[in-house]
């Protein structure tokens, strides 16, 4: 069954292409691209010299053959660690298939640490327009330094002051209202997602954090909670889900009429959509 929505639904690459590569690595992010995701999807931490990373985890314990936290490490410390050796050991159990990404360890650069500024080079350098979903991770010991030299980052890039927040190609995400209010303060035009687990009881109405136009429901919330969606974009909202992996969860997203998929399986979306 596949699908061909009414509206053309964003499908954005959930850390990369992170079923088939190792979340947050330049392979993951190159394979999502050649996948045709129309978005890319980030977390960011900063590191004890001051440089973002991409790396979901407070600790590098999971995703790398390294110990400690990232934001106690420095880039030169991150940078002799391996992000990609993992996938290998822990992924395809159970698959049916064998993933078309392999670890080589002679490709220090693909499963490396990455940085956002690499990520945004790869972005820019992608020879058709990809979108950047960037989440701030909190709380973190550096309270508002996180947004700030995102913000210093972007504007290197030319990219912290679009027009509008329909024509910026890139878009913050937090669960954390105070890191949505610092973004906007400072770059009023970026558009900013309320990320979301549950529904807070005073924002059950559709209501959004002041300011934030998109929501970002977990797949939970869209499951036991449709008539949300609906409340949501009565308010004027867009709605981004994550994460939605399963083929019905898809269709439930397309029924729903939301505006944005992050999914670990960016291919496989797609191919749902119609789009493959």
């Amino acid at each position: 069954m596949t699908h061909a929505p009414q509206h053309r639904i964003q499908v954005v690459a959930h850390r990369g292409a992170s079923e088939d590569a190792p979340e947050h690595t330049l392979a993951a992010y190159r394979k999502a691209i050649e996948d045709g995701a129309d978005a890319l999807e980030c977390d960011v931490r900063l590191t004890a010299d001051g440089h973002l990373v991409c790396v979901h985890d407070r600790r590098v314990n999971r995703t790398s053959n390294g110990r400690g936290a990232v934001s106690a490490l420095e880039l030169a410390d991150l940078a002799t660690l391996d992000f990609g050796s993992w996938k290998n050991r822990d992924a395809w159990r159970g698959r049916d298939e064998e993933p078309d990404w392999e670890h080589r360890p002679e490709d220090r650069e693909e499963t490396s640490v990455l940085t956002l500024e690499r990520l945004l080079e790869l972005v820019a350098d992608a020879g058709r327009p990809v979108e950047l979903a960037i989440e701030t991770k909190h709380p973190t010991r550096w309270a508002g330094q996180v947004e700030e030299r995102l913000l210093v980052l972007l504007k290197r890039f030319g990219l912290d002051a679009p027009a509008s927040a329909d024509a910026s190609p890139v878009r913050i995400m937090s669960f954390s209202a105070r890191s949505l209010h610092r973004v906007r303060a400072a770059a009023p035009t970026l558009p900013t997602v309320y990320l979301m687990q549950f529904v807070s009881p005073r924002l059950r109405d559709g209501r959004l954090p002041v300011g934030v136009r998109i929501a970002g429901p977990s797949m939970r919330i869209v499951r036991g909670h449709p008539a949300y969606v609906e409340r949501l974009k009565r308010a004027g909202h867009q709605v981004h889900v994550w994460t939605v992996n399963e083929p019905e969860d898809v269709d439930l997203c397309v029924g729903l009429g939301v505006n944005a998929i992050i999914t670990n399986r960016p291919r496989a979306v797609l191919g749902r959509l119609g789009r493959g």
